[in-house]
C-alpha cells in the first residue's frame, strides 16, 4: 500500500514539478526583465532547487565515452557480455586495443542505487584493463514471472559470471582465462562466498584474485549505525517496514522489493543536517551565479537520488544472514544446502581495502576476510586502510584515482606474475 500511495503521490506531484520548471525558464529568459533583478534570480534558483528535489530521476548514463591509454584516445563501447533477468554483464570494449591487460570483474553492490555509481572507478580502471561490470536491473521492471531473487540466486549469477570471464577468450578446463573479481560494498561477502564455493570444487574458473572494498564480511568486527540498526530489529520489522509490492503500471507489477524511495530516505537519514545544507548551498550558488558549483551539486544529487527497487527475498536474506546471523564469519553460511568453506581459498589472491572515515562498513569488517581465508599464502595478500577517506572515497574520488586504483593494479599484476 505504501508504494501504491508514494507512486501516486509522485503523479500528483508532477503538475507542481512542471510548474516550478515553468517558472525557472520564465526567470531565466532574457527578455523578461526581472531575470535581471536580485528577486528574479531568487525565484529561478528557488524553483530549480524545488524541481530537482520533485523530480523522479531515471538511471543515469554511464557517459564514459572514451579512455586515455599510452597518450590516446580510445573510444569505449559498452556491450552485454551475458543477459539474464535481473542483470546484465557489462563488458566495456575498448576499440582499437590489441595488448593483453588483466580482466577485471566489478561486482556492483545490489542495494538502492545503480550500478552507475561505479562510473568512476570504472573510470580508473579502463587504462589498464578489460573491465566487466555487472549491472544490477531495477526489480520494478522485471516481471513476477521471472522468479523470486534470493541470495543463493545472487551467488549463482556470480558463479556464472565467473565462468564467462574464465571462458571469454576461449579458454576452457586446461587453461581459463585469467581475470579478478572486484566487489565493492555488499557484495563483498557473497562474492567470497561464491570464490569459496569455486575452490571446494577445485574449479578451473575461479578468480586469479578477488579484490573486496568496504564490504560486510564481518560486520561484528567494528558495528556501525547500519550494523546496529539490523540488529537491533526482528526480521518481521524488516518484511512488516520495508517490504512492498510494485505498482501495477510497472513491468514487475506486485513483485515484493524493498523500494528505492526507502532506501533513498535511509540513506539521507544517516545524515539530514549535510543534505539539507547542500541544496541550501545550491540554491546560494545559483543567486550568485556561481553556476559551476551548483551544478556539481545538481549532478551529484541527479545520481545520488537515482534509485532502484531490490528484491525482497535478497533484502531481507541478506539481513537476516549477513547482518543479523553473521553467518559467513561464523561458519554456517550454505548455499542450496551446501556449507561454504572459506579456508578452501588457497589459489586465489586476497586484497582487501577499507576507507578510515567508513561509517557504513567500518574498518575491519572488510579486513575480516582474510581471517576467514588462513590458506593463502602470506605473499598473495594485502590489506589497505586508505586515510582521510569514508566509504565513498575508496572507490570515487581523487584518492581513489591517484593512490588506491594504483596500488590494485600492482597487486593484480604481482598476481599474475
Amino acid at each position: 500500500m505504501l508504494y501504491n500511495l508514494h507512486d501516486a503521490r509522485a503523479q500528483a506531484m508532477a503538475p507542481v514539478r512542471l510548474m516550478a520548471e515553468a517558472t525557472r525558464l520564465a526567470f531565466l529568459n532574457p527578455f523578461q526583465p526581472l531575470s535581471y533583478t536580485p528577486f528574479g534570480r531568487m525565484v529561478a534558483s528557488a524553483s530549480q532547487v524545488v524541481e530537482g528535489l520533485l523530480s523522479e530521476r531515471p538511471k543515469p548514463a554511464w557517459g564514459l565515452p572514451l579512455t586515455h591509454i599510452d597518450g590516446d584516445i580510445v573510444p569505449i563501447s559498452i556491450e552485454t557480455a551475458v543477459e539474464k533477468p535481473f542483470c546484465n554483464l557489462l563488458h566495456f570494449r575498448r576499440d582499437g586495443v590489441t595488448r593483453n591487460d588483466p580482466a577485471i570483474l566489478l561486482v556492483a553492490p545490489m542495494s538502492g542505487h545503480h550500478a552507475t555509481l561505479l562510473r568512476g572507478t570504472v573510470e580508473a580502471l579502463l587504462p589498464d584493463h578489460e573491465v566487466y561490470v555487472t549491472d544490477w536491473i531495477d526489480a520494478r521492471l522485471v516481471p513476477k514471472a521471472e522468479g523470486r531473487f534470493g541470495v543463493a540466486t545472487y551467488i549463482d549469477y556470480v558463479v556464472d559470471f565467473m565462468r564467462f570471464m574464465a571462458e571469454r577468450d576461449g579458454g576452457g578446463v586446461a587453461a581459463p582465462d585469467p581475470y579478478h573479481v572486484m566487489a565493492v560494498c555488499q557484495p563483498a561477502p557473497l562474492v567470497l562466498a561464491a570464490s569459496a564455493l569455486l575452490a571446494q570444487d577445485d574449479a578451473p574458473h575461479a578468480p586469479t584474485g578477488m579484490i573486496l572494498m568496504g564490504g560486510p564480511v564481518d560486520p561484528r568486527a567494528n558495528p556501525t549505525l547500519v550494523t546496529r540498526a539490523a540488529e537491533n530489529r526482528s526480521i518481521d520489522w524488516f518484511v512488516h517496514h520495508a517490504v512492498h509490492r510494485v505498482p501495477p503500471r510497472y513491468p514487475g507489477a506486485n513483485r515484493r522489493v524493498y523500494p528505492g524511495f526507502l532506501q533513498l530516505r535511509a540513506f539521507m537519514a544517516m545524515n539530514p543536517g549535510r543534505h539539507t545544507d547542500a541544496h541550501w548551498r545550491m540554491f546560494h550558488h545559483l543567486v550568485r551565479g556561481d553556476g559551476d558549483s551548483a551544478d556539481k551539486t545538481a549532478a551529484f544529487y541527479d545520481e545520488y537520488m537515482a534509485v532502484m527497487d531490490t528484491p525482497a527475498d535478497f533484502y531481507i536474506e541478506t539481513v537476516d544472514r549477513v547482518f543479523k546471523r553473521h553467518l559467513l564469519p561464523l561458519g554456517g553460511f550454505t548455499h542450496h544446502g551446501r556449507l561454504v568453506n572459506t579456508a578452501a581459498v588457497e589459489k586465489t589472491a586476497l586484497m582487501t581495502i577499507e576507507g578510515e572515515l567508513d561509517d557504513i562498513s567500518a574498518p575491519g569488517q572488510t579486513e575480516a576476510a582474510h581471517r576467514l581465508c588462513p590458506s593463502i599464502p602470506a605473499e598473495r595478500r594485502r590489506h589497505l586502510v586508505q586515510p582521510g577517506v569514508g566509504h565513498y572515497g575508496i572507490f570515487n574520488g581523487r584518492k581513489w584515482r591517484e593512490e588506491i586504483k594504483p596500488q590494485i593494479a600492482e597487486f593484480v599484476r604481482e598476481t599474475l606474475s
